[in-house]
């Protein structure tokens, strides 16, 4: 099935601004899955996993405010959970469906979280890739200490190298699966070398305030609908601890664990995008 590229205007908290997103052909009527990406990362990581659930699904995947090739937002401050969940509401609308199955890395996870709380929401089934309702201070420290920084690189293959470093929890990727991630992980900077696809005042946003633990555990406990999570063995930001408390409340989550992998799986593996399928097609 083909990708589509495609926007929509929405209200931010100073006015328009353009939201990108990655639609995947799919038959007539196909639920909805829609994907939605970590902190500093884009909808083009999901390439992998939406083209192969784009047989029985209608997958979308939008790059956040201020990431990929979304408009930035003009002040820091905004970059928060509540702006999120209003884009995505928004986009949900014009998506024209009954409810969507949502599969979220890291931050998106957190979203789907969120939203999946709600009284009336449309979430039918939700995703976790490797996040859950506690985020721990020492992971939070480590994610605050890359983020933010904007570096600039002299050419694609400096850019692989520093990506390859920081996203080193993606997992065991081949060559080829690295290059897919570079060639939507960059964007010409004003002097012409090559910087992050995202907007550095979010690493602005997420050091504001002191870096501590994040308890989302009332909202997790909220959520009804069937949750599967995905845990990279080597994680720092969902602890074991904690993946086996979500089997014990809440919606009592299916957990299941990849080896090779930390924060977070690429979700570019056989065995992981089966995984997902399989609990999505079981709506």
């Amino acid at each position: 099935m083909a990708i589509k590229a495609r926007n929509l205007p929405v209200l931010g908290p100073q006015g328009f601004l353009n939201l990108a997103y990655w639609e995947w052909e799919a038959p007539s009527g196909a639920p909805v899955v829609f994907c939605a990406h970590g902190l500093t990362r884009n909808g083009r990581d999901f390439d992998t996993l939406a083209q192969s659930l784009s047989r029985q699904f209608r997958v979308v995947c939008p790059d956040l405010p201020g990431r990929g090739r979304s408009e930035w937002l003009p002040q820091a401050q905004d970059y928060t959970f509540s702006v999120y969940l209003a884009v995505i509401s928004a986009l949900f609308a014009r998506l024209d469906a009954p409810g969507i199955l949502w599969v979220g890395t890291s931050l998106g996870g957190v979203l789907g979280m969120l939203l999946a709380s709600l009284p009336k929401n449309p979430v039918r089934r939700l995703v976790l890739n490797d996040v859950g309702p506690f985020l721990p201070q020492a992971a939070l420290e480590r994610i605050a200490s890359q983020i933010g920084a904007d570096p600039a690189f002299s050419n694609r293959y400096d850019l692989e190298a520093y990506l390859r470093e920081v996203h080193s929890g993606f997992g065991a990727l081949t060559d080829m699966q690295w290059r897919h991630i570079v060639a939507h992980s960059g964007r010409t900077r004003d002097d012409g070398r090559l910087g992050l696809a995202y907007d550095p005042k979010i690493g602005e946003a997420f050091r504001a305030r002191p870096v501590r633990d994040i308890d989302l555990w009332s909202y997790y406990d909220a959520v009804e609908c069937p949750t599967l999570v995905i845990r990279g063995a080597a994680s720092d930001l969902l602890r074991s601890r904690d993946a086996i408390a979500m089997t014990e409340r809440g919606p009592r989550a299916e957990v299941i664990e990849f080896p090779n992998a930390g924060h977070a799986p690429a979700l570019m593996d056989e065995d992981q995008i089966e995984t997902i399928r399989a609990f999505l097609a079981a709506a």
